[in-house]
C-alpha cells in the first residue's frame, strides 16, 4: 500500500501555524504603528475565535484605529504568509511515518510558499518521495482534484486501490478518489472534526487519531 498524507490537521495542529502567524503579524504592527503585540496577539486570537480567519486584519488595525486600507491589510496578510512558523509534530506522528513502507507521499492544498514554509519548519520532506503542494500546478487542480494523485499512480505504475489517502477535511478531501475505487481515511482531529459529511464525501475509514492508522487493514 502507497500511504498519501494531506498535512494540516491530519500530521500535525493547523491551529499551530495560525497561531504563529498572527504573533507575526502582531509583532509586525508593533514595529509599524506602535501597538503592543502581546496585547495584539491576545486580540488576534480572540478575533478569530469569534469571527474566523476572514475579517480579523481588517477589524484589528479598526479596534486600534489605522485606516484599513488594502495597503495595510496586505502587509499584514503578506507578513502571515511569509513567516517562519513556530510548529511542531507530535512524536508518535513521526514514528508512524518512520514505520511506514516507502514511499510516502505528501498532497496539501494551500499557497505554495506557505505549505513550502510548513513542511521546512516541521522537517518532514525526507520522510516523503515527494509533496506535492496542489497550488503549484494550479489552482484548478486543488483537491477534490485527482491530479496530483494521478501523477503518483502514474509514478508508481500503481493501481487506484494500491494507494490509500489520509485526510482531515471531508468537504474535499475524499470525494472524487473515492469514486474511483481509492481506499481514504478521514482523522477525525481539527477544525473539521466534527462535521457532518454529505453522502459520498466521507472517507472509506475514519479514526479519532492518527496513530490508529496502523489498526486499520488496509
Amino acid at each position: 500500500m502507497i500511504y498519501i498524507f494531506d498535512l494540516d490537521d491530519t500530521l500535525y495542529d493547523e491551529r499551530q501555524y495560525v497561531e504563529s502567524g498572527l504573533k507575526a503579524v502582531a509583532t509586525f504592527v508593533e514595529s509599524r504603528w506602535g501597538i503592543d503585540r502581546e496585547i495584539g496577539f491576545g486580540q488576534l486570537v480572540s478575533l478569530l475565535d469569534q469571527h474566523g480567519r476572514g475579517q480579523v486584519f481588517n477589524d484589528y488595525l479598526a479596534m486600534h484605529n489605522v485606516a484599513v486600507t488594502k495597503q495595510n491589510v496586505k502587509a499584514c496578510v503578506t507578513t502571515y504568509r511569509l513567516h517562519s512558523p513556530s510548529i511542531n509534530m507530535p512524536f508518535s506522528h513521526l514514528d508512524l511515518l518512520e514505520s511506514l513502507p516507502a514511499p510516502l507521499y505528501l498532497v496539501t492544498d494551500g499557497n505554495k510558499v506557505v505549505q513550502g514554509n510548513k513542511v521546512d519548519a516541521l522537517n518532514i520532506a525526507h520522510y516523503f518521495k515527494r509533496v506535492f503542494v496542489t497550488h503549484r500546478f494550479g489552482v484548478k487542480h486543488a483537491k477534490p482534484s485527482t491530479y496530483c494523485f494521478e501523477k503518483i499512480k502514474q509514478a508508481e505504475s500503481a493501481n487506484w486501490q494500491d494507494m490509500v489517502y489520509i485526510g482531515d477535511n471531508p468537504a474535499k478531501d475524499f470525494v472524487n478518489l473515492n469514486k474511483v475505487g481509492m481506499p481514504t481515511v478521514r482523522v477525525r482531529t481539527g477544525v473539521h472534526a466534527n462535521v457532518e459529511a454529505q453522502p459520498g464525501f466521507d472517507a472509506k475509514y475514519t479514526i479519532s487519531k492518527l496513530t490508529e492508522l496502523h489498526s486499520l487493514n488496509l
